[in-house]
């Protein structure tokens, strides 16, 4: 069984759809989206259409949660991320916006090699951080409480892999808003063979940067974001 795990395309249609293709060179079961659909990008709608066409398995993101429930002191937060997550509200079809409240906080997969449980940030809140470089006592904890061969947790927009005891635990990156200091989308794919340790592979995409960026700025959105899609740093 092969998976492809992605995470944070953040409204990066380009970056997407270069992602897709190169998945279907992989020849993968399923893709799982680790959440964050939306924010920062110019194309949020063309995005969750794609997602729901190929029929890819979707958890909520910190972004995706900002823009589909405007709940709290949400509102009241200033920077580039606040900016861009009115405009994605205004600009999303209220179809679009159904969606993104229908996603679940998590999910769990079964393959040969075991249980698979996957969410964006923490297991209960896409908006917390979970830190996949903390000690190796805390990753323990977290696997004890949530068993399962492989763990997935994104946010970071920097592809992380660490193995603790006999537990994997991934960070895919980001597709559309890298910052592992090399611009393209972050790919992880995964396979998954009975009795055997999930085999974890990590793949950088290139994709239209030039075209992402042109969107950016085309919407006027903050000039911020179009920097960071070209150099892969903030």
């Amino acid at each position: 069984m092969r998976l492809a795990f992605i995470s944070d395309i953040h409204a990066n249609i380009q970056a997407l759809t270069a992602t897709a293709q190169f998945l279907e060179t992989q020849v993968v079961d399923q893709v799982v989206v680790v959440g964050d659909l939306v924010g920062y990008g110019a194309n949020p709608g063309p995005v969750i259409d794609f997602v729901q066409q190929r029929g890819y398995l979707v958890c909520l993101g910190s972004s995706d949660l900002r823009v589909a429930l405007p709940l709290g002191d949400r509102a009241r937060r200033h920077g580039v991320a606040e900016q861009v997550i009115g405009w994605t509200r205004d600009i999303l079809l209220p179809a679009q916006l159904d969606y993104l409240r229908s996603l679940p906080v998590g999910g769990r997969l079964k393959t040969p090699d075991g249980r698979i449980r996957f969410f964006h940030g923490t297991p209960h809140d896409p908006e917390q951080k979970l830190d996949l470089a903390d000690s190796e006592e805390k990753l323990q904890v977290l696997a004890a409480q949530f068993p399962a061969q492989l763990i997935v947790s994104a946010g970071t927009h920097i592809p992380y892999l660490r193995r603790v005891g006999e537990v994997t635990f991934l960070d895919p990156g980001s597709v559309g808003l890298s910052l592992n200091h090399e611009p393209g989308a972050d790919v992880a794919v995964v396979d998954c063979l009975p009795g055997a340790s999930s085999q974890v592979t990590l793949h950088k995409v290139p994709y239209d940067v030039a075209s992402a960026a042109f969107d950016v700025l085309a919407w006027e959105l903050p000039p911020q974001i179009a920097q960071v899609l070209k150099t892969g740093h903030g």
